[in-house]
């Protein structure tokens, strides 16, 4: 991953010297290891050092002596210049390959494919757990060092059939002034639920039998688009055709990052108009004409506040058929100020709050599914994840 020319090591760029990403699964736990040190010492020199030394006993002390005068032969600074101008050539070269876009991008690609594929790569557990924490930390320092820059990230959701839904997404900048922005990222519950969606599509009855014909299907605070995006790359592979979806969230710099995401999935050469639109909501007061209109309804991550909740319980209820089905995953956090968010959902729908349409039908919880959570996937603060089957019911 480096090389030498009579000086310090030059790095590599990561286009240029990590394992191919089609050739991972048969790479072995050194060249995997190798790769992840690399990308460690270009991208997280300073919170990851190249190496902890060993104690070790101090060596005794000499007696001391006086010393001699040395004169300066004039070979001693000169060695000393070249080491200098190697040094200032590697640190040159380190700083031009970290601050290219395409090669950051280029290591977030292949990072994010070797935690989705280190699992069939046959390691030990201990092996595995330490290279997904390790490639999962590299990722955290991309992060952390792009508060100003997009991260594109890559995904493959795996069908039961052996099709793979592949959905490329633009994480987008927090603003920082702004907290109602957060949808500009891609977080944990969005990751599993399409994950989940995919793999088992019958659970959450996404079948022609299950579907009216030309369903209309809408997520409540879509952010990145990443469920709505899935449905709309899944459903044609269930023979599911025409189906009207609809991706709405209330931040405006979120639904132009939304956009973005659907002409990068849907662009002019997949032929014909995109099979997904967006739309801005909000909850506390949905449009008059989407009332009783949607056939298929879906939110990941969306309440942080009991108020949330609420607006979100009375506006799903406004959209939703009698006989459509919303699917909602909220995420467990064991500490923060987010601690206990699946509580105040369950609190909307106390049997006193639940609302109750003209026909005497309920609008509430039907089930309850605990969710773990997957290793590599979501925040530090993420514990696991519960997802909801909401509907009408007579019962």
């Amino acid at each position: 991953m480096s090389v030498s020319v009579s000086g310090p090591c030059l790095p590599l760029p990561p286009s240029s010297s990590l394992p191919h990403i089609r050739s991972l699964a048969s790479a072995s736990e050194k060249q995997i290891t190798t790769a992840l040190r690399a990308l460690q010492e270009l991208y997280c020199p300073l919170r990851l050092p190249k190496f902890i030394p060993s104690p070790s006993l101090k060596k005794s002390l000499a007696p001391p002596v006086s010393t001699p005068n040395l004169v300066d032969s004039g070979y001693a600074s000169r060695d000393e210049e070249h080491d200098e101008a190697q040094i200032a050539i590697a640190e040159e070269a380190t700083a031009a390959i970290c601050a290219d876009p395409f090669e950051r991008a280029f290591a977030t690609r292949w990072l994010t494919s070797l935690i989705s594929r280190i699992y069939e790569m046959g390691f030990d557990e201990q092996t595995t757990d330490r290279i997904v924490d390790d490639a999962a930390f590299i990722l955290s320092c991309f992060a952390d060092s792009s508060k100003d820059e997009a991260l594109t990230r890559d995904f493959a959701l795996p069908m039961a059939s052996g099709t793979v839904v592949n959905i490329s997404l633009n994480d987008a900048p927090l603003s920082g002034i702004d907290h109602t922005d957060v949808g500009l990222q891609s977080w944990g519950a969005s990751v599993v639920l399409s994950s989940m969606l995919c793999a088992a599509p019958g659970h959450f009855f996404l079948t022609p039998g299950a579907l009216p014909n030309a369903p209309k299907v809408l997520e409540l605070g879509a952010g990145t688009g990443l469920v709505s995006l899935t449905l709309a790359k899944l459903l044609p592979e269930l023979a599911i055709a025409g189906a009207d979806l609809t991706a709405t969230d209330y931040h405006p710099a979120v639904l132009e990052n939304c956009k973005a995401n659907i002409v990068t999935n849907f662009g002019p050469g997949d032929g014909g108009p995109a099979p997904l639109g967006t739309m801005l909501l909000d909850w506390s007061q949905p449009p008059l004409h989407l009332r009783s209109s949607v056939d298929f309804l879906v939110a990941s991550d969306v309440v942080y506040a009991p108020e949330h909740a609420t607006w979100l319980r009375d506006c799903a209820a406004h959209l939703l058929k009698p006989d459509g089905v919303f699917w909602l995953m909220t995420t467990v956090r064991q500490s923060g100020k987010f601690e206990g968010i699946p509580n105040t959902v369950e609190a909307a729908f106390d049997a006193e709050l639940c609302p109750r349409s003209d026909t005497g039908k309920t609008f509430k919880i039907l089930e309850t599914q605990q969710v773990e959570k997957k290793r590599g996937i979501g925040r530090g603060d993420e514990s696991g994840y519960v997802l909801y089957r909401i509907g009408w019911t007579c019962i």
